[in-house]
């Protein structure tokens, strides 16, 4: 199995400088595109109501991720409490909305990631890291140094600033974003940031010019690279042709998507007729083909 790159970036000992500039990040708290400027090293908290620590609310070997990271043992997955988003139909809003969950030492988290790998885990996945990418890196070290070494997996929204991911730069070896919507009336909408195609976009640029397109060993399980998920929803609302287009056209045509047709109208969506109902077999065939017209090869279905 390939070598994890922070196991490289920890023996030239430039994983404590990246924690250090990842700290300083939340001293006036720009981690994400909210820009709260809240000092959360103080233990004020912002958009994301975390404060200094970060707050887990599960981990578990996960069987429901993307087939490359789950396998045989099952993704190791981390889901942290509350998020930068706050959708309006999040599927998860007992965790983001209600942050339900328990605050977290790097020690505690060391252990979890080490437990998950110990298991037989394939990967660390962490779930909604954005606001907590700082207190990521301190758990990451101590795991680190008691032997954690399988690759990390960022599982994001998608509204994740570009100088917070240069500080990933040679850590997470798989970067999972959503690319939830294109227009911008519709991520104000239904998130509350009308910039959200504005910050995805760069964002998964950065993603891909890290860890390219996806890369996968002998048995299927990705050891490196871009998984890229897309929740089709009612009424086209989340602009899926032009998702596609943006990924074959400025990514890459290799790049793995996974297109879900798994929305249901959870927490506030039932309030809203745009959204409250199950999206068609019609609506996620035309959502297939878009991919397909767009050139894209790499597709999967959930």
């Amino acid at each position: 199995m390939r070598e994890p790159s922070y196991l490289r970036l920890h023996r030239k000992g430039k994983l404590e400088e990246r924690i250090d500039q990842a700290i300083k990040l939340l001293r006036c708290c720009h981690l994400c595109p909210r820009e709260c400027g809240v000092d959360r090293l103080s233990g004020e908290s912002g958009f994301c109501r975390t404060g200094r620590k970060a707050k887990v609310a599960s981990y578990n070997a996960h069987f429901g991720e993307e087939a490359p990271l789950v396998g045989m043992f099952g993704s190791g997955t981390i889901f942290f409490s509350s998020c930068n988003l706050l959708c309006s139909f999040c599927q998860n809003y007992d965790i983001s909305h209600l942050a339900q969950g328990v605050e977290v030492k790097p020690e505690q988290l060391a252990e979890i990631m080490l437990r998950l790998a110990g298991s037989g885990c394939h990967n660390i996945n962490f779930v909604t890291p954005t606001h907590v990418v700082p207190q990521i890196l301190e758990g990451l070290i101590l795991a680190v140094e008691q032997g954690l070494d399988v690759p990390l997996v960022y599982n994001t929204g998608g509204y994740d600033n570009v100088e917070t991911l240069k500080i990933l730069d040679g850590i997470f070896d798989i970067y999972m974003p959503d690319l939830k919507f294109w227009d911008k009336k519709w991520a104000e909408r239904f998130c509350g940031a009308p910039d959200y195609r504005e910050k995805a976009v760069k964002a998964i640029k950065e993603m891909h010019r890290q860890v390219g397109d996806l890369e996968m060993d002998e048995k299927g399980i990705a050891i490196r690279g871009l998984l890229v998920r897309h929740l089709v929803m009612p009424n086209g609302v989340a602009n899926t042709e032009e998702v596609m287009k943006f990924l074959a056209d400025e990514i890459s045509a290799e790049t793995y998507v996974n297109v879900m047709d798994q929305y249901r109208p959870c927490y506030r969506a039932k309030e809203d007729r745009l959204i409250n109902r199950r999206i068609t077999g019609e609506e996620f065939q035309r959502a297939i083909d878009s991919a397909r017209k767009a050139g894209l090869k790499r597709l999967a279905r959930s």
